[in-house]
């Protein structure tokens, strides 16, 4: 049996597990953070995404990316860590990103429309967004604002991202 060398995604599937372990318990150290990417590249580098309740700070990727680089051993696996914050105009993935954001202004995508409106809800099945729209008089000639409300599942959601406005 020597001379058989182990395969290198058992090395990948253990090293990647080793990562979760450890950003999952740097995270209990901080309830109002919650991971969103996790990814590890062939040649072992880690990235890895993170939002917050009320945001990130700094020194929040600071001590998550200490939380892991001080845990694992170079001389084992070589690797290159990268901790942030998931950008403005980064897609919402999680539920509770959805209920931070109750409030703003979102652009929604779905199979068969693209909707920029307000997120007034959000619970684990679906968002409630509402907005103004233009439409013709039920009686008469022009038109009037009218406001809308529409309830969309997370199934319909192909993607979601927060506007910003200044």
């Amino acid at each position: 049996m020597r001379g058989l060398s182990v395969p290198s995604f058992y090395k990948i599937m253990t090293f990647k597990e080793k990562v979760n372990t450890l950003i999952t318990e740097a995270l209990l150290e901080k309830p109002s953070i919650f991971l969103i990417d996790l990814s590890i590249s062939d040649s072992f580098k880690i990235s890895v995404g993170l939002d917050g309740d009320n945001g990130v700070a700094l020194q929040d990727c600071i001590d998550i990316s200490r939380a892991i680089e001080n845990n694992l051993d170079r001389e084992e696996q070589d690797f290159s860590l990268e901790v942030a914050s998931v950008g403005v105009g980064s897609p919402l993935k999680l539920t509770r990103q959805y209920i931070k954001n109750i409030g703003r202004t979102l652009i929604v995508t779905t199979n068969t429309e693209k909707i920029e409106a307000e997120l007034v809800e959000a619970n684990d099945v679906f968002i409630i967004l509402s907005w103004k729209a233009r439409e013709p008089k039920k009686v008469g000639k022009g038109k009037e604002t009218v406001q809308k409300e529409q309830q969309i599942p997370y199934t319909e959601i192909k993607e979601a991202i927060v506007t910003v406005t200044f």
